[in-house]
C-alpha cells in the first residue's frame, strides 16, 4: 500500500515552480468501478515515464533523490497544496523527504479519542486499566459497599463493623470497593487504610493505583504524592501509577507537578525508555498540556529514540489545542527521522483540521489517503461523519457513510452513534428508528455510548419516561450505565417538575453501585432546592461535605430562607462550620450570618443573592 506523507511546505517552496502547480493540481479523477473508489490518473503514465528517466531512480520505492526535483519540477504528481501552505511550518530546512510507499502499519497503540456524545470515555478507560482483571464476587462487593455507605453516613465506627463482617479480603475486592467510592475520598481512604491493617493482607500495585485514582479525581494531590512515595518504598510502583499521577495533576492544571512525575520515575529506578516517555507524554497531551509535553520531549529526545507513537502523541496534543502550525512541524520532524505516518496519524491530522473548521482541507487529505494510502479505515470515516453530523450536514454525512460501506469498511456502533445523534437533533426520529433497525439487521449491538446518545435525545426533548425505557433496555442488554446516564435522567425529571422520579432514579443509581460524582450532587441538590424540598437538600449538602467532595456552586436562597426560620439556627450553624472546613468560606460566611440573625430574632427577607454580593 502506498503512502503520501504530508509534503513539507519547505521543499515545495524550494523545489517546485509554484506557477506551474495549477496545471497539475487536478491531475487525477476519482471513478467508481463498482468495487469501491479507484484512482484514474489522466497523466500518470507521463509522470511514471519521467520518473523512470531520472538517473538513480528506484521505482519500487517511488522516491526521487532531492537533487533531481529542481530539473523535473513541472511533472510532479502533487496534491493540492493550498491547505499545506497554511498548515505546515513556513520555515525552510533545505531538506526533503517524501514517502510514497510503506509497509509500516500502526498497531493502534495510539487511540485517538472518540469524542462523541456518550460521555465518560476517559473515566471508563482509566477505571478499566485498574479493574480489568477483577474476579471479585459482585454480591460481596455490594455487601461491603453497603456497610461502608451506611456506617460512614451515620458517623459510626465503620472499621469495627467491618472487622466483624467476616470479609474474605482479596485485592480484587478492594479494587472493586474503591471504585464504588471513586468520587468520595473519605470513605474510600478509610476503607483502604482498614484493609492495609488487616492481618495477612498487603496492598499491591492494583489496590494502590485504585486509591491513587480516587485521590486524583478528588484533587487530593498531597495525599496522592504521599501514596506514590509509599509505593516506591514498598517496590510496587509501575507505569500505570505514574500515568494516573500525571493524568490527575494535568486534569487539575498542576503543570509543574505533572512534569515533575518524571523526576519521581528516575528516583525509583525507572529508565528513560521510549515506552515510559510515551506514557507520560500521552497523559499530558490528553489533558491539553501539550506545551509541557513538548518541553519534556525536547529535554529528553537526545536520551531516547522517538518512534511513530511518540510523534503521534505530540501531533494529537497540538491538534487537540488547535495549533496546526506546531502539528505540521511535528509531522515534518517525523518524516525527517525516516518514520512514515500511518492511518492513525493521518486520522489525527484530519480531526485536527476539522477542529479549526478546515473541512475542505480535511477532505483533501482524506482523498490523498484514498489515492496514495494508507487506506482510510472506519475511524477515518467516523471522524468526518461525526463532524458533518454535528454541523447538521446530514446529506454529506450519509454520502460518506455509503462510501464507507462501498469501500469495504464495516460500520460500527460509533458511526451509527454519530448518525443517530445528528438525525435526532434535527428531530428526524423516523430516520433514527430506521438506523437502529439497520443495526439490528446487521447483528450490530448498541454500546453504552449509543444508549447514552439516545437517552440524551429523549431528555433534551423533555421526555424522561422515554429515557427510562431506553435505560431499561440498556440493562436488559447487560450494558452498564455510567454516572453520565443517571445524571441526564435525574436532571430531566427535575426539569419537568417530577422530583419523586428524580429521587427514585438516584436510589436506583446507588443500588446499581454507581458512585455519584459532583455533577450528580449539583443536579440533585439544585433540583430539590427549586422544588422546595430544602430539608432533603440539606441532607445531601451534609453528605457531600462528609464525603470530602466539593460543594456545588448553587443558588441557595430558598435553602437559606427555609432554615432561617426561628427554631432552626443550629442547622445553618452546623452547615457553616462544615462548609468552612471544606474550603467554601464565602458560602460558609453567608450561612453563619443568617444563623446569627435568626438566633437574635431578626426576620429579614433579604435574598441569598443580596448577601452573596455584599
Amino acid at each position: 500500500m502506498s503512502i503520501w506523507g504530508l509534503p513539507r511546505f519547505d521543499w515545495m517552496k524550494k523545489s517546485v515552480n509554484l506557477a506551474n502547480v495549477a496545471r497539475f493540481r487536478d491531475f487525477s479523477v476519482l471513478a467508481n468501478n463498482g468495487f469501491g473508489r479507484k484512482v484514474v490518473s489522466l497523466e500518470f503514465g507521463v509522470h511514471q515515464r519521467a520518473f523512470r528517466a531520472l538517473p538513480g531512480f528506484d521505482f519500487d520505492r517511488r522516491s526521487v533523490p532531492f537533487e533531481y526535483w529542481g530539473e523535473h519540477k513541472a511533472v510532479l504528481p502533487l496534491p493540492k497544496i493550498d491547505f499545506l501552505r497554511k498548515m505546515v511550518s513556513l520555515k525552510c530546512s533545505g531538506q526533503c523527504r517524501v514517502f510514497f510507499s510503506s509497509n509500516f502499519e500502526e498497531k493502534g497503540e495510539i487511540i485517538d479519542d472518540y469524542d462523541d456524545d456518550g460521555g465518560d470515555g476517559e473515566e471508563e478507560s482509566e477505571s478499566g486499566e485498574i479493574n480489568d482483571e477483577s474476579v471479585a464476587d459482585p454480591e460481596e462487593v455490594n455487601r461491603v459497599a453497603k456497610v461502608i455507605g451506611e456506617l460512614f453516613a451515620l458517623d459510626r465506627n465503620m472499621e469495627a463493623v467491618l472487622d466483624e463482617c467476616g470479609i474474605n479480603l482479596t485485592h480484587d475486592l478492594v479494587v472493586e470497593v474503591l471504585l464504588r467510592f471513586k468520587h468520595a475520598r473519605k470513605p474510600a481512604f478509610r476503607f483502604f487504610c482498614w484493609a492495609g491493617q488487616r492481618p495477612g493482607f498487603q496492598h499491591n500495585s492494583r489496590t494502590y493505583n485504585a486509591m491513587l485514582m480516587v485521590m486524583g479525581k478528588t484533587r487530593q494531590f498531597e495525599t496522592l504524592r504521599s501514596l506514590l512515595e509509599e509505593m516506591g518504598e514498598k517496590g510496587v510502583l509501575n507505569m500505570n501509577s505514574f500515568r494516573i499521577a500525571v493524568n490527575s495533576y494535568a486534569a487539575g492544571k498542576e503543570r509543574k507537578k505533572a512534569v515533575g512525575v518524571f523526576e519521581l520515575m528516575k528516583k525509583y529506578g525507572f529508565e528513560v525508555q521510549v515506552e515510559n516517555i510515551n506514557c507520560l507524554l500521552d497523559a499530558l497531551a490528553k489533558e491539553k498540556l501539550v506545551k509541557e509535553a513538548q518541553v519534556l520531549y525536547d529535554r529528553l529526545k537526545n536520551r531516547f529514540t522517538p518512534n511513530v507513537k511518540t510523534y503521534t502523541i505530540l501531533l494529537s496534543g497540538w491538534c487537540k489545542v488547535k495549533n496546526l502550525m506546531e502539528a505540521g512541524r511535528i509531522w515534518n520532524e517525523m518524516i525527517d527521522q525516516g518514520l512514515k505516518p500511518g492511518v492513525v496519524t493521518h486520522n489525527i491530522m484530519i480531526d485536527g483540521l476539522l477542529k479549526v473548521q478546515k473541512r475542505s482541507d480535511a477532505i483533501k487529505l482524506f482523498e490523498i489517503m484514498k489515492a496514495k494510502g494508507p487506506a482510510p479505515n472506519v475511524r477515518s470515516y467516523t471522524i468526518l461523519i461525526r463532524y458533518l453530523c454535528r454541523h447538521s450536514m446530514m446529506k454529506e454525512a450519509v454520502t460518506f457513510f455509503d462510501e464507507m460501506i462501498a469501500s469495504g469498511c464495516e460500520p460500527d456502533a460509533a458511526v451509527y452513534t454519530c448518525l443517530v445523534t445528528g438525525f435526532g437533533n434535527l428531530k428526524k426520529m423516523n430516520v433514527v428508528d430506521g438506523l437502529l433497525k439497520e443495526m439490528k439487521g446487521k447483528g450490530l449491538l448498541p454500546d453504552g455510548r449509543l444508549y447514552n446518545a439516545l437517552i440524551r435525545l429523549m431528555t433534551s426533548r423533555r421526555m424522561p419516561d422515554e429515557a427510562v425505557r431506553i435505560y431499561e433496555k440498556m440493562i436488559q442488554n447487560e450494558i452498564d450505565p455510567t454516572i453520565h446516564t443517571y445524571n441526564m435522567i435525574i436532571k430531566s425529571y427535575f426539569v419537568v417538575g417530577n422530583s419523586e422520579m428524580a429521587c427514585a432514579i438516584w436510589d436506583e443509581m446507588l443500588r446499581k453501585g454507581c458512585c455519584p460524582d459532583e455533577n450528580s450532587y449539583t443536579v440533585l441538590i439544585g433540583g430539590l432546592i427549586r422544588q422546595g424540598r430544602t430539608e432533603e437538600a440539606c441532607k445531601y449538602v451534609e453528605e457531600i461535605i462528609d464525603k470530602g467532595m466539593r460543594v456545588p456552586d448553587l443558588d441557595f436562597s430558598k435553602f437559606v430562607t427555609h432554615f432561617s426560620r426561628p427554631g432552626r439556627p443550629n442547622v445553618l450553624e452546623e452547615l457553616a462550620r462544615k462548609l468552612r472546613l471544606s474550603g467554601k468560606s464565602e458560602v460558609s460566611e453567608i450561612f453563619a450570618r443568617w444563623s446569627e440573625m435568626t438566633r437574635k430574632g431578626y426576620r429579614t427577607r433579604h435574598s441569598f443573592g443580596a448577601d452573596a454580593s455584599s
